[in-house]
């Protein structure tokens, strides 16, 4: 299925107007309503990338819309379970989606069976930036570099595997398969750090993590760090070569975050968290701590947001097909 045709083109006039999607304005006022909590729903585990960052994120969040932010964490089927949850809540800005292009550009073309529709069924209100991927392995393996990798597993085909606890993870191994010309062993998990677990007890070769999950295995010992995923090196990893640097030409896969509400919510409420979220991603001192942390934090406009999105579905379609993965 084409999933672009089928989900934006019945968007195109509203968009050539130049108005989001969103709900009527309902002249929100009192929202958020004392006393009320807002849940912001995860689609990974707890200690996962999106998870730290979202507690770093929503503290001040909290403060500036004076309310209590509670995380919902809903791991499991890449990301889709905590998607149709709240595609199927109410549209009152009590609900909010934080995440990433696992459920919302990957999954059209990763499952047979969508349970949600990434354009129809939701309102984009902020993203707050990249989490760029590092490929990590077992550092009982006798390599040094991609080069050393790619090699070892020419020499025993399908004796090697990697973990995926995310979609980006799930493609990004099967682009390094498909590029480097060698045959690895799919290992998938609920949440990446489960999977990062047993890659470190040497269960399995090598994953593809998030920098912010993976980085201090790294530092600590427990895992090697060979290559980021971007098609630059990180500025937040200067060291650490790219793939594409390392000898896997034209490998360039980035992860982004972002805030989003079910489909017609009111433009009033999309209007204040995205100026409220905004704000809190460009405090030097938010921005200086997710940095640490591995994350690229940058926000804009609900609109920007929304075309991004969109663009992003064709981005991974491509990355899915060009990488062979069939639909599960």
């Amino acid at each position: 299925m084409n999933f672009l045709k089928s989900t934006i083109s019945p968007l195109a006039a509203v968009l050539a107007a130049g108005v989001l999607a969103t709900g009527p304005s309902s002249a929100q006022s009192n929202w958020p309503a004392p006393g009320k909590n807002i849940t912001l729903v995860l689609p990974f585990a707890a200690g996962s990338g999106t998870d730290t960052t979202t507690r770093i994120i929503s503290k001040d969040l909290a403060k500036a819309l004076g309310a209590n932010i509670v995380i919902e964490n809903k791991p499991g089927a890449n990301g889709s379970i905590a998607a149709s949850f709240v595609a199927r809540s109410e549209p009152d800005g009590y609900t909010i989606f934080v995440t990433t292009n696992t459920s919302h550009s990957a999954n059209p073309y990763l499952l047979k069976n969508m349970t949600y529709d990434p354009i129809k069924d939701f309102t984009p209100i902020a993203r707050t930036g990249d989490l760029p991927f590092m490929l990590v392995i077992d550092p009982k393996l006798p390599v040094n570099s991609v080069a050393d990798l790619i090699a070892l597993a020419k020499k025993e085909p399908g004796k090697y595997s990697y973990a995926s606890g995310s979609s980006s993870a799930i493609v990004s191994g099967a682009t390094f398969a498909t590029l480097a010309n060698i045959d690895l062993l799919h290992v998938p998990y609920k949440s990446s750090p489960p999977a990062l677990t047993d890659v470190i007890a040497g269960r399995v070769s090598m994953m593809f993590v998030d920098v912010l999950t993976g980085l201090p295995h790294v530092k600590g010992g427990a895992l090697k760090a060979l290559a980021v995923t971007t098609k630059q090196r990180s500025a937040l990893l200067p060291d650490l070569p790219s793939m594409d640097e390392a000898g896997v030409k034209g490998f360039d896969i980035t992860s982004w975050q972002g805030y989003l509400g079910p489909a017609n919510l009111p433009k009033d409420i999309v209007t204040k968290l995205n100026a409220e979220i905004r704000k809190v991603v460009e405090t030097p001192s938010v921005r200086n701590e997710l940095a640490e942390r591995g994350m690229e934090a940058f926000s804009g406009t609900p609109e920007s947001f929304d075309k991004f999105l969109k663009e992003q579905l064709v981005v991974w379609e491509k990355l899915i097909r060009d990488a062979k993965i069939e639909k599960q």
